[in-house]
């Protein structure tokens, strides 16, 4: 059956094949990666200004106004 390929033939299809599963690798640290997020699930902060965390905070209840006010003094200084 393989005896009619030569050299050029199983080279190719080891790529191939090399192709194949590195390009599976590949999507599935993608599909990882975007079921996961940007990684806020686990408590990051990355990209958020100080400010934006206040708002949020203010936002959930966390703080009331007269320390949201307080707090963005600070920050602003």
């Amino acid at each position: 059956m393989w005896g009619h390929m030569n050299g050029y033939g199983m080279g190719a299809m080891g790529l191939g094949m090399s192709l194949f599963w590195i390009l599976l690798i590949v999507g599935i640290v993608l599909l990882v990666k975007m079921l996961l997020g940007s990684g806020s699930a686990f408590g990051c902060t990355q990209g958020k200004t100080a400010l934006d965390i206040l708002k949020e905070r203010y936002a959930r209840g966390e703080i009331n106004k007269d320390e949201f006010d307080q707090k963005k003094l600070d920050l602003d200084s």
